[in-house]
């Protein structure tokens, strides 16, 4: 297991490290830049600007710096979003906000999600189940705005005026339309991969054991088949998670919500370089170490997996 941990975490960082070059390349060879935007710039105004935050060097000398500021801890600062101020700092103050609405959505995401692919897989070709799989893919198929739209137009504008339109000012019921919108499109898919999985192994000899002992239905599906369909579904959850728990970029921008994932947005018009390496990096850090939880959870689900280093 020790092993298998320290190569993982090679592994991240070797990754990191790619994303980090791969980023900074392609951000620096599209046209443009941060300071093309000023009104009335002069020639020798932008050269300073260029200057003074080390823009005016070679792309490679660029790379290496920061690198090596990276390490040090020095994510650089943003360069038109807030001025001058630290991007590890912005990053922290808007994080927290996208993550409540993350961890909300989450948990009802996973909970429906998984209620109504059992329910589907234990009345397979039922109504109930074929409403369900309906239900499931329309959730998947319509657009995270288009969802978020529809929302705002039918309970918060035109039709009944029950939640706010935009931000979160307004205590809990200012969560209820972000965090439906953000969980839906999850909720339906992690239905669906339950379902799939639920109903393989349903059909496993052990079912129909604990069937025939006289076994109450709630206790064969919670108890003895979920454990094993849950693996699929602990797969997709890890991406998953890191996408919810940085807010959603449609979410926040339809909903004026001030979280990452709208400064990231923001940050990529206005060409904020460094705050775009820095919310970059930040999203692939935590995909990869959701990535690696799900590793380590499938062995708490199953102790029978075996990891890649473990000796069987």
């Amino acid at each position: 297991m020790v092993s298998y941990i320290i190569k993982r975490v090679l592994l991240a960082l070797l990754t990191l490290l790619f994303v980090v070059c791969l980023t900074f390349i392609l951000m620096n060879t599209v046209p443009g830049g941060p300071f093309l935007q000023e009104k009335a710039i002069s020639a020798q105004t932008m050269a300073a600007l260029e200057a003074k935050y080390g823009l005016d060097k070679p792309l490679p000398v660029q790379l290496k710096n920061y690198i090596v500021g990276i390490l040090q801890g020095d994510f650089g600062v943003s360069l038109k979003m807030q001025k001058n101020r630290p991007v590890l700092t912005i990053i922290m103050e808007m994080f927290p906000v996208s993550a409540r609405i993350g961890v909300i959505a989450l948990v009802w995401a996973f909970v429906a999600g998984v209620s109504f692919g059992c329910l589907a897989a234990y009345n397979r070709g039922k109504w109930l189940d074929n409403l369900l799989q309906v239900i499931t893919t329309l959730g998947i198929a319509f657009p995270g705005f288009v969802i978020a739209t529809a929302l705002l137009v039918l309970f918060a504008g035109g039709v009944w005026h029950i939640f706010p339109t935009t931000g979160l000012g307004r205590g809990a019921i200012a969560y209820v339309l972000p965090c439906f919108t953000l969980g839906l499109s999850p909720m339906c898919s992690i239905a669906r991969y339950t379902r799939s999985s639920m109903l393989d192994v349903l059909n496993k000899e052990y079912i129909k054991t604990a069937k025939a002992y006289g076994h109450s239905t709630p206790l064969i599906i919670f108890k003895f088949a979920l454990r094993n369909a849950l693996i699929p579904v602990v797969t997709y959850m890890g991406p998953m998670i890191a996408a919810i728990l940085t807010g959603g970029f449609v979410v926040e921008t339809v909903f004026n919500i001030p979280g990452l994932g709208r400064y990231f947005i923001q940050s990529i018009s206005n060409r904020d370089y460094p705050l775009i390496m820095g919310t970059t990096i930040f999203f692939a850090a935590l995909v990869i170490i959701m990535s690696f939880a799900v590793d380590i959870l499938y062995k708490v689900i199953d102790p029978r997996i075996q990891l890649s280093n473990e000796v069987e």
